[in-house]
């Protein structure tokens, strides 16, 4: 099994090089087809017949490109925005580069005060990118950074390793780096490391603690709800995932030789969750570009260009994850230690906290996240505050219409309120919020009463 482990990574490497040329090969001839036929068209007995045949050669070239080709990181893109109705530009800068990951500022052109926010982004197979549609809609009324990790298999193996407390680590780093009143938003994976990174420093009653933290579809308490992904953890033992997932980086990368959990042995996890989809999909794009629906077809190609960007995992901090939050429950449980350190969350009182869950979301399903709520509680009553997005999936918590519309104001809505308590000001902004799935400050029964969240304006 170890030697199997070694050469899974070169074995399937090898084979999509190899691949790769292939149909590379066979989609330069069905480009060259679509060519002849398009260019002979009005010359043939049947124009309309060969124009479908030439574009029906040029989409399956396009196709047999892309199910071989190398998905690279993509870019955010994010050059403006707009605040009172007015065009900003928006420069994207490093504020602190560290070996396995960076903090970016998406810096506005602009004087406007607002509320500053931290998106830590899950360290889960993806890049920060995923969450472009979560800073766009923030921008306006908010100064936003994020969490850029590294692809482990770029980081030399000279860096050392990087496990579950060295990205609690760097969370911390990275909030002291962001500096006073930051508002933290942390989603899926990520919700755990973040909790205990807050946890740590109010113990140490450090500065610049976080006005408050929002814990979006994280395994907080995974026993809370099961799931396919719950279950998956549970029912094998630890050794399970280090001889089944865990491979070396082979030559020609800069981390050659580290042990890592493949990006594409991921990709094949999430792609076989929802096979059928991702295959209409597939067909779907197929018939738009024989259409020649051009546009149709690059809405299918963006979400699949980020979706099959994927990078690996260290090792260490894999595993740590599936012990210490699916398998122990360390931090639910109070038995979560970080560099000798005990987490203990009833010691904040500085940050606020507020959850957000969706009822169709079956990676994280309600109930794991508002477990949160009695961990923290040095809380006053109002610092509580937690939000069920009715029909919201795990991706449509932080991206889409249900972010824009529902979650993203009844956010900033309550880190206005919080900061308001404080005496902070900032920047109006006027929300109207429908009457929505608000949990009241009791969090002893966070599960039933609905009250409405009023329009907030600061």
């Amino acid at each position: 099994m170890k030697a199997l482990k070694k050469i899974i990574y070169p074995l399937h490497d090898a084979q999509k090089r190899s691949l790769r040329a292939y149909f590379n090969l066979l989609a330069a001839g069905t480009a060259a087809q679509a060519y002849v036929l398009d260019a002979f068209t009005p010359f043939t007995l049947m124009p309309d017949a060969t124009a479908a045949l030439a574009k029906t050669c040029a989409a399956t070239s396009e196709m047999l490109k892309r199910a071989v080709k190398d998905y690279p990181k993509p870019e955010f893109g994010i050059n403006r925005t707009v605040i009172d109705n007015k065009p900003v530009p928006v420069t994207e800068e490093i504020v602190m580069k560290k070996d396995f990951g960076a903090l970016l500022h998406f810096r506005r052109d602009t004087k406007r005060h607002d509320p500053k926010v931290l998106i830590v982004t899950a360290m889960s197979g993806h890049y920060a990118t995923q969450f472009r549609d979560t800073v766009t809609a923030l921008l306006p009324n908010h100064d936003v950074y994020i969490v850029d990790w590294e692809n482990a298999r770029d980081v030399p193996l000279s860096k050392g390793s990087f496990g579950l407390d060295d990205y609690i680590g760097y969370v911390q780093d990275f909030i002291k780096a962001a500096g006073p009143e930051t508002n933290l938003i942390a989603v899926s994976q990520s919700t755990v490391p973040v909790l205990a990174a807050v946890a740590l420093m109010a113990a140490e009653n450090a500065k610049n603690q976080p006005l408050s933290m929002t814990l979006m579809c994280g395994p907080v308490d995974t026993r809370e709800a099961e799931t396919a992904v719950t279950r998956f953890a549970k029912d094998k033992p630890l050794t399970w995932f280090s001889d089944n997932l865990i491979s070396t980086v082979p030559k020609g990368y800069a981390g050659a030789g580290r042990s890592v959990y493949p990006g594409f042995l991921q990709l094949a996890g999430l792609l076989a969750v929802k096979p059928t989809a991702h295959i209409k999909a597939h067909m779907k794009l197929f018939n738009h570009l024989t259409r020649g629906d051009d546009k149709k077809a690059d809405e299918i190609k963006k979400f699949y260009d980020e979706y099959l960007s994927v990078c690996d995992l260290s090792d260490k901090f894999y595993i740590d994850t599936i012990e210490k939050v699916f398998m122990k429950h360390e931090l639910a449980n109070g038995k979560m230690f970080v560099n000798g350190k005990k987490v203990e969350p009833e010691k904040i009182r500085k940050t606020a906290l507020m959850t957000v869950e969706g009822t169709a979301d079956n990676i994280t399903a309600p109930g794991q996240t508002v477990a949160a709520h009695p961990l923290c509680s040095g809380l006053s009553a109002d610092q509580h505050r937690h939000y069920l997005q009715k029909g919201a999936d795990h991706y449509g918590l932080f991206s889409g219409n249900r972010w824009q519309q529902e979650i993203m104001p009844r956010f900033a809505g309550f880190i206005r309120q919080n900061a308001k308590a404080q005496g902070i000001k900032y920047a109006p902004i006027a929300y109207v919020i429908e009457p929505g799935r608000w949990i009241p400050a009791n969090t002893n029964n966070p599960s039933g009463l609905l009250s409405k969240s009023p329009a907030f304006k600061n």
